[in-house]
């Protein structure tokens, strides 16, 4: 099995030397105990999916730790959070750096950390492979479209082939270590991430699980409407709304939150859905080929979601949260006779970057008809807009317009 260098191996190696405790998260199978074996050798290990090895570390603590010197690595560590406690002792009584890299398949918050090592940890997330990863492009800088960002884009531009291969393959590293049946894969993958998450999270079948999990991938890059998931599924609104919770803590969908200022007091405050892994979502709405996903009703979406995915990758590849940074809109802020959407709206330094994702080789300048909405917020400015689509060749359809092919990410 070939490894694929990881872009945010100089980020964890810093943050490693510079920590007590370094804790990476990201879903199942993004490749965090790949990563580590790879680029810490040096470090013991243990695995907390291993029922013993949890035992031992709950019931002999003393032990574990005689048995598993520092440096440690500890994959799954949300399976026996009570180790934290223990972890916490070691740390606040010794000066040394590098001492823990823990992994987990659950957010922070979700594994208890929050309180426990609160102040102790350093914390990094690991996506699924980004284009970049797979086509061994080196730039590493998240995606903002400055006039720098595009220059050193441009120097660093490689070709990227049948993008619809890629979209609907998916993101997870084995599928392009080894040859894999992409239906066996992802089978083996819901029926792990059920049975070893879902089962010690929530209280529901797999069968009613299942059927939420397609309900809710069949709305990627949509407004998140947790009545009609629920009318679907055939449970309660409040158990959808948990169950989502669940799926955005173990890394399988992300909620891209509205941008709402003052001025902009008719705009949309609900959050659009989208899955992390567009392989995973097309298996699920058993869309079995590329060729057929690409011809499909849900084309579109696809191709949205999977271009949210990778700009969110750009950002935590540079180590970079971007919850604060990345929104979208819609709303009837605009004198015009129905809603406005701006796809992304990328903020930073004070400066609003409208970017709208279009499934087209011919973009018009009418695609950023709603941009100058984002005029109406006083303390801001509006910075370049972007078309990111299907073009061959960076094309400015205005002074403040811009179309990009897809290889500017």
């Amino acid at each position: 099995m070939s490894y694929i260098e990881r872009a945010i191996t100089p980020v964890l190696k810093n943050r490693v030397s510079s920590s007590k405790c370094t804790l990476i998260t990201g879903a199942r199978q993004v490749g965090k105990s790949t990563l580590v074996k790879h680029e810490f050798p040096e470090y013991n290990r243990a695995n907390f999916d291993d029922r013993l090895t949890r035992l031992q570390a709950r019931e002999e603590p003393g032990l574990f730790f005689l048995n598993h010197p520092c440096p440690l690595f500890i994959d799954e560590v949300q399976k026996e959070s009570a180790v934290l406690e223990n972890i916490k002792l070691i740390v606040d009584e010794s000066e040394k750096r590098g001492m823990f890299i823990l992994s987990g398949s659950q957010k922070l918050e979700l594994m208890g950390m929050s309180e426990s090592l609160a102040g102790r940890v350093s914390i990094t997330e690991l996506t699924g492979l980004s284009l970049r990863e797979i086509h061994g492009v080196k730039f590493n800088r998240h995606f903002v479209p400055t006039e720098g960002y595009l220059k050193e884009r441009e120097q660093a531009r490689k070709p990227y082939g049948n993008l619809w291969e890629t979209i609907h393959r998916g993101s997870y590293p084995e599928l392009y270590d080894v040859e894999r049946d992409w239906q066996e894969y992802y089978a083996s993958y819901v029926s792990t991430y059920l049975e070893r998450d879902i089962n010690e999270l929530i209280s529901a079948d797999s069968i009613t699980f299942t059927k939420f999990l397609t309900a809710v991938a069949a709305r990627t890059g949509e407004l998140l409407n947790y009545a009609n998931i629920a009318g679907q599924v055939g449970v309660s609104e409040p158990t959808v709304k948990m169950w989502v919770s669940v799926l955005e803590r173990t890394g399988i969908v992300y909620l891209l939150q509205p941008y709402s200022a003052a001025a902009l007091n008719r705009a949309v405050k609900t959050p659009k859905l989208y899955f992390r892994d567009t392989g995973l979502a097309c298996y699920l709405t058993r869309w079995l080929t590329s060729e057929a996903l690409k011809c499909s009703a849900v084309a579109g979406n696809m191709f949205e979601t999977f271009m949210v995915s990778e700009i969110l990758k750009s950002y935590a590849n540079e180590g970079l949260d971007y919850k604060f940074s990345i929104f979208y809109y819609r709303g009837r802020d605009k004198n015009a006779a129905g809603e406005n959407e701006i796809d992304l709206v990328i903020e930073e330094n004070g400066i609003l970057y409208p970017v709208e994702i279009k499934m087209s080789a011919n973009p018009k300048a009418d695609m950023g008809a709603a941009n100058p909405v984002l005029d109406k917020i006083k303390e801001k400015s509006r910075g370049m807009g972007v078309i990111l689509c299907l073009i061959d060749q960076k094309t400015y359809l205005r002074e403040n317009l811009v179309a990009l092919p897809i290889e500017y990410i």
